[in-house]
């Protein structure tokens, strides 16, 4: 089996990053499920309104909007993560505040149509990124945010947090 198809272990990244991790079926190929996050994930956004884009379920709580900005920025963040690892670069990376980094994107001033493209776009980057690497370069490590990370740890991430934050627009916002 191919070092990307192996389930990453504990030491790959922080415990609360296997909150993602494990939302990542055991025998999953992550490559196949980025793939089909893309259309699926598309597909469950298209079905959202302009609109209804700018609900939030409670007081205080990002908007539908401000979910898939935050969707695209960390997704955009872990895989950088992922190719400065992958690439042997060793200075440890900083943390990302998630809070400070959607202040700034504005993402209720944007369209909703935007949004659902930017997604596309950077899935699409993601994928490119991950299905060109080299099968011992999955296991290479670095720290970011004082945590540890494989880049194997980052790829399922990036597939969990998305399937994590589907499930909470589809429970808490749809």
């Amino acid at each position: 089996m191919t070092t990307m198809l192996t389930r990453p272990d504990r030491t790959e990244a922080a415990d609360y990053y296997f909150t993602y991790v494990d939302r990542v079926p055991p025998d999953a190929d992550v490559l196949r499920l980025l793939e089909d996050q893309l259309p699926a994930t598309v597909k469950l956004l298209e079905g959202i309104s302009d609109e209804q884009s700018l609900y939030r379920y409670a007081p205080g709580k990002w908007s539908i909007r401000e979910v898939v900005s935050h969707l695209n920025d960390t997704e955009r963040l872990f895989v950088f993560r992922a190719m400065w690892f992958a690439r042997g670069l060793e200075p440890a990376l900083p943390s990302f505040d998630q809070d400070v980094a959607l202040a700034g994107a504005y993402a209720d001033e944007r369209p909703w149509r935007q949004h659902i493209d930017e997604f596309r776009a950077v899935r699409a980057a993601s994928l490119a990124f991950f299905k060109h690497l080299r099968d011992d370069v999955w296991t290479r490590r670095g720290v970011a945010s004082g945590n540890p990370f494989s880049v194997r740890a980052l790829a399922y991430i990036t597939a969990g947090h998305v399937s994590h934050h589907t499930i909470l627009l589809r429970e808490r916002y749809l």
